[in-house]
């Protein structure tokens, strides 16, 4: 089976900490919407969400074995583990994938990030990394086609809040702030 991961499931390093996947397929999802939201009051933190609707977003699909399944159900606890049409996934190579059920994590009418939960800086960076593993060109689409990104921010890099903070370079980090420069108010 696959896992579509828009968020932090996009870093290698990041989903290892859960489980082990397979190689991660970049691909753009149809009929999501992605955005900054909370999740509930367990998170110190506003992570991304994703909710059926109009639009798209770029992620990628891992392979996950069946036994590491109910570790990513208990990672994306407050989520909504939902079947995706594969008719939607579009693959950003020519990459053959399998008939095998893809999932993807949603949650419906999340409430907006407040000063209590922000938008934490090593959450992005985190997610960013992943993107940029990928290229450059796919860290810019992700940017672009997160909406949100008007609410509370905090920079915990000096103090990092995020507990799957993983796989980010110091040479990441400029360029992640540039990219978020142009979305950030």
């Amino acid at each position: 089976m696959y896992i579509f991961g828009y968020g932090s499931l996009i870093n290698r390093h990041s989903r290892q900490l859960t489980g082990q996947t397979g190689e991660a397929v970049p691909v753009v999802v149809d009929g999501l919407h992605r955005r900054w939201g909370k999740v509930d009051g367990s998170y110190s933190i506003s992570p991304l969400v994703c909710e059926p609707g109009d639009g798209c977003c770029n992620g990628v699909l891992v392979r996950v074995h069946d036994g590491f399944l109910p570790e990513f159900d208990r990672r994306e606890k407050g989520y909504r583990r939902m079947a995706l049409d594969p008719g939607a996934v579009r693959t950003e190579q020519d990459a053959t994938l399998s008939d095998d059920p893809i999932w993807v994590y949603v949650r419906e009418n999340p409430a907006p990030p407040c000063p209590a939960q922000p938008i934490m800086q090593t959450y992005v960076d985190t997610v960013l990394a992943g993107c940029l593993s990928i290229s450059d060109a796919f860290a810019r689409a992700f940017v672009e086609t997160t909406q949100g990104w008007h609410h509370p921010f905090e920079n915990d890099r000096h103090q990092p809040k995020y507990g799957n903070l993983a796989g980010v370079e110091a040479a990441h980090l400029s360029l992640i702030d540039r990219l978020v420069a142009d979305v950030r108010p």
